[in-house]
């Protein structure tokens, strides 16, 4: 038999609650599980302390026994430590941005660049003025000094 770590769908509609579980992989993902590990409820913050609530001896004792985690579970473990993060596939080329995209990705990051290079050279523009006039204004003081 072999053991899956899921989530169980709870909550009404378009409002989700899971309970994480222990189940047969055979299992429905609402039917029949081993074990309630936990519950994960997303619609709550990120960083509110009732939004992933695990047994973590639980959780830890069914991985050692050879329990898989899904996808999902298995970065949510990995936030807690319990095991490492799930391996990102490569993107199919079939999601990956056509010609005339990537045309105008490049026209944007070229016209930022130019932006940037202009506005740096303004700004040492600026600078060598100011040093400018701070040295004329430096050499206007001196003189009147000498005259007296």
């Amino acid at each position: 038999m072999a053991v899956r770590i899921r989530l169980s769908r709870g909550g009404s509609k378009k409002r989700p609650f899971y309970r994480i579980v222990a189940a047969d992989q055979r299992a429905p993902r609402d039917g029949r599980f081993i074990e309630k590990l936990g519950t994960y409820n997303p619609l709550l913050p990120k960083d509110h302390e009732q939004r992933l609530v695990v047994d973590v001896q639980k959780v830890s004792a069914w991985l050692q026994k050879g329990a898989q985690p899904t996808e999902r579970l298995q970065k949510l473990f990995a936030n807690l430590g319990l095991c490492s993060a799930p391996v990102l596939h490569e993107q199919p080329k079939k999601s990956a941005p056509r010609a005339k995209t990537l045309e105008r990705l490049k026209e944007k990051e070229e016209k930022a660049k130019a932006a940037a290079e202009a506005l740096k050279a303004a700004e040492e523009a600026a600078k060598a003025e100011a040093e400018a006039a701070k040295a004329a204004e430096e050499s206007a003081q001196e003189t009147p000094a000498e005259a007296e």
